[in-house]
């Protein structure tokens, strides 16, 4: 251990022992990704079975608010985990390092599709990364310019899809489903029309990117975009109930409640764990955990919950992850992550 470790953790303990024994906490506590929280949910149950101790108390407050409440400090009124749909940002690690968390491991548990879900009672729809952009965002293209979105219907969008008004259920902006489906469908939709294309011949890369950034991550506010917070359990029983609306989750969400959902076919491409596996489906991404370094071996169990949620029982081929949802990592980087959290491998620091 280093001395930043032997530091931090002495803080930890300080923080404890002020508490006093009767408050000293005994329960391992995380936060994060309502994506992720699953996941976390299935191994704090394991390992609570398992061990006999108190099962970790999990906590669904979506990327950006886990990671603010992870980086607020050390000690035990701070969590010890936070789980994230997406890397963490540069800003997040300096607002780590300011409250003295500067000891985390970064895990990748595996692999998400971003869902487009509607009901099974539903009409199948299969939509373009351009059709979903010209449906959602607040401004689309008109002749040379941007105009607020005027589309009602997705008929108004193509012709093709059907005539049934526009209505999609998704996360608020602190949730890294949001962010990953802004950067993974939103983004790549826009630059997809001719409007954008035009733009990208036209202007300098660092010009052209702060334009996407600018006018394309905005969802509509008139109604067809729903912001639905970060409990996707809700969205699935809206969709459920409405066999015109759509809703945007983890694959996992869509995986669990295949008995009333199906999957919106993106490019042609139905989200599948061999799709999403495979990279053929567009809109996948990493799934992450964050582990506060200080509180293992003082906050009890914490070590072990850390080896209970990366074991090949979790996060192996045919884990109960997997189970859950999870596309699960190949061996190579599965092993990579295993050492990685039993070493207690310190991040470097985010680029951007």
């Amino acid at each position: 251990m280093n001395r930043y470790s032997i530091a931090a953790s002495t803080l930890v303990v300080a923080a404890l022992c002020t508490a006093g024994p009767a408050l000293a906490r005994d329960q391992i506590k995380v936060v994060g990704s309502s994506t992720v929280f699953p996941y976390s949910q299935a191994a704090a149950e394991e390992f609570g079975k398992k061990t006999g101790q108190k099962p970790p108390v999990v906590e669904s407050t979506g990327t950006g608010g886990g990671m603010k409440i992870f980086c607020q400090g050390i000690g035990e009124q701070n969590p010890d985990l936070t789980g994230a749909s997406r890397a963490m940002k540069k800003s997040e690690w300096e607002l780590c390092t300011k409250n003295g968390v500067t000891d985390v491991t970064e895990i990748q548990i595996g692999y998400d599709g971003l869902s487009i879900a509607q009901s099974k009672k539903g009409t199948p729809m299969d939509l373009t990364e351009a059709q979903i952009f010209l449906a959602l965002a607040a401004e689309v293209p008109d002749g040379d310019k941007l105009v607020p979105n005027p589309y009602k219907k997705w008929s108004d969008v193509d012709k093709s899809l059907p005539d049934v008004a526009i209505l999609a259920y998704g996360p608020p902006p602190t949730s890294g489903t949001r962010d990953a489906f802004v950067e993974l469908t939103m983004h790549d939709g826009c630059k997809a029309l001719d409007y954008f294309k035009t733009k990208k011949g036209e202007m300098e890369k660092a010009d052209f990117d702060k334009l996407i950034g600018e006018k394309c991550t905005p969802m509509r506010q008139d109604g067809p975009f729903v912001e639905a917070g970060e409990n996707d359990n809700l969205i699935v029983q809206r969709i459920d109930a409405d066999p015109n609306a759509l809703g945007i989750f983890g694959y996992s969400f869509l995986y669990e409640n295949q008995d009333k959902l199906q999957g919106v076919k993106i490019e042609g491409i139905t989200p599948t764990f061999e799709t999403i596996a495979d990279g053929s489906y567009p809109i996948a991404r990493p799934m992450f955990f964050y582990v506060k370094n200080a509180h293992r071996n003082v906050i009890p169990g914490l070590t072990d919950f850390v080896v209970e949620y990366t074991s090949d029982e979790a996060m192996g081929e045919g884990g109960y992850l997997q189970e859950r949802g999870l596309v699960v990592l190949a061996p190579e980087p599965l092993k990579e992550m295993q050492d990685r959290a039993k070493n207690a491998e310190k991040m470097s620091a985010p680029t951007s």
